[in-house]
């Protein structure tokens, strides 16, 4: 640690606080912000009122786990992002930008959550083999069960922005 000079309480102490706020639960809140009409945010018990959908996929060990949750295309309808007729030219250059807690970022396009284009079935889970996201899992977590890799399911979801680049 060239150039500071930190005493071993005062390290210890920051590296303490560091480790608390990285244990920090996820906020029971997912905002979806951005460019559309207004900033909208969705309890978990909002959520869990909302018609849910089940996937299946494959999990580490060879064994089978399914989410529930809501469909990530009609929470981006709820908020009013560009969908149905009205994805056509320049709303077509809209992504999504999901961020989690622990400052984890993934991006997804509108085009490949329709089901006019790439109809992905993408999830807001808030279950996991029918009970709630446990710690590091959630309250949310998107779930992509057509990837072949896990690195767009974004555990500890809190925020999606809508980013449309040709205005």
């Amino acid at each position: 640690m060239t150039g500071m000079n930190y005493s071993r309480p005062a390290l210890l102490i920051a590296l303490c606080a560091a480790f608390v706020s990285a244990q920090t639960p996820a906020p029971a809140t997912l905002t979806i912000k951005g460019d559309i009409p207004a900033t909208l945010t969705l309890t978990v018990d909002e959520i869990a009122k909302m018609p849910h959908e089940t996937v299946t996929i494959p999990d580490q060990d060879g064994t089978r786990i399914d989410y529930q949750g809501v469909p990530l295309r009609e929470i981006l309808k709820k908020a009013g992002a560009p969908s149905g007729k009205d994805l056509r030219g320049k709303a077509l250059t809209t992504y999504i930008l999901a961020k989690a807690h622990d400052g984890y970022e993934v991006v997804y396009t509108v085009g490949e959550l329709a089901p006019e284009f790439g109809n992905a079935s993408i999830l807001v889970a808030d279950q996991r083999d029918g009970k709630p996201l446990f710690g590091y899992q959630g309250p949310l977590r998107l779930v992509c069960p057509n990837d072949k890799a896990g690195a767009r399911s974004v555990r500890m979801l809190e925020t999606l922005e809508v980013v449309r680049l040709q205005k």
